[in-house]
């Protein structure tokens, strides 16, 4: 029995598919079959059932797992012990992100990154959702919501701040606004509901519980330029309106949300080496632009 062997072993025990192992791994799909069943040749019986939801574990891989997880962690200290600090990081670590923090933040900072580690690739995945880890959705998330229990790393990345938005052009044509009640009787931008990228995000409905929003989008942006085109007033991160002409806090010395963007990934990767590598650099860079964001 080779350690290599056992290594393909333990990607497919942790990830359950023969796509995500070779993901990690760096390798073919068709690979990560051919060691396994090499290793159930070497062992005697099979290592996994094929089942709609994966490759599930029978009781000899079971026992198997146990025993290949001592000698993981018995190479891994000697990785430690001996590693050279300039070793080239390789292969691909998938980020998935909100899209403000990933189309306006995460660009000039992986470009950095890349520099660093040419032979790194990095998969960007901005939706307009939340991104699942549970389903291999990416290796690392950067989130608003913070996660619940689970087998995760979890850092805070940086605080910011949200406001009222408008365009000037908007605010020119409607009666002052110098109080919540006063923006009864206006026109909204908000996200749907249902499809937010986030629950703890905050929404019009929070300060005007009579409002109805006359433009949704599941897009950040999308509800920016809208805001920005005199479509209606809406809630912004203030990183992405902050300095343009077109945009104009309303009520903003009264109306500030304060929330934080986590980021977390599932603790099985902290054995890759990429993978730490990128977590580690995110953290930095979010640590050096803090101030930005709550401005």
């Amino acid at each position: 029995m080779e350690w290599d062997d056992l290594r393909y072993f333990l990607e497919l025990a942790r990830s359950r598919t023969l796509t995500e192992a070779a993901r990690r791994l760096d390798v073919k799909h068709t690979t990560v079959s051919r060691r396994i069943q090499r290793l159930e040749l070497v062992v005697g019986s099979p290592l996994f059932n094929r089942t709609s939801s994966g490759h599930v574990l029978t009781p000899r891989g079971q026992s198997l797992l146990a025993e290949a997880q001592v000698i993981e962690e018995h190479f891994l200290g000697i990785d430690e012990e001996f590693s050279d600090p300039s070793d080239e990081i390789s292969g691909v670590v998938r980020i998935g992100c909100s899209e403000g923090y990933g189309v306006r933040v995460l660009p000039p900072h992986l470009r950095k990154l890349q520099g660093m580690h040419p032979n790194l690739r990095i998969d960007l995945i901005v939706q307009p959702r939340p991104i699942q880890l549970a389903r291999n959705e990416a290796d690392i998330v950067i989130t608003i919501d913070r996660p619940g229990r689970g087998p995760y790393l979890l850092t805070k990345l940086v605080d910011y701040t949200l406001r009222l938005y408008a365009s000037p052009s908007y605010l020119a044509e409607r009666p002052p606004i110098a109080s919540l009640e006063d923006l009864q009787h206006n026109r909204f931008v908000s996200y749907i509901e249902e499809s937010g990228p986030a629950k703890g995000l905050p929404a019009i409905l929070d300060l005007v519980q009579s409002s109805c929003s006359t433009l949704r989008s599941t897009s950040i942006f999308a509800q920016l330029a809208a805001i920005a085109g005199g479509a209606g007033i809406g809630i912004l991160p203030s990183y992405l309106a902050n300095g343009r002409d077109d945009l104009l806090p309303v009520l903003g010395k009264t109306v500030v949300f304060k929330r934080t963007y986590w980021m977390f990934m599932p603790a099985e990767l902290k054995r890759i080496a990429r993978v730490p590598v990128v977590w580690r650099f995110l953290k930095n860079a979010a640590k050096e632009r803090a101030a930005q964001f709550l401005t």
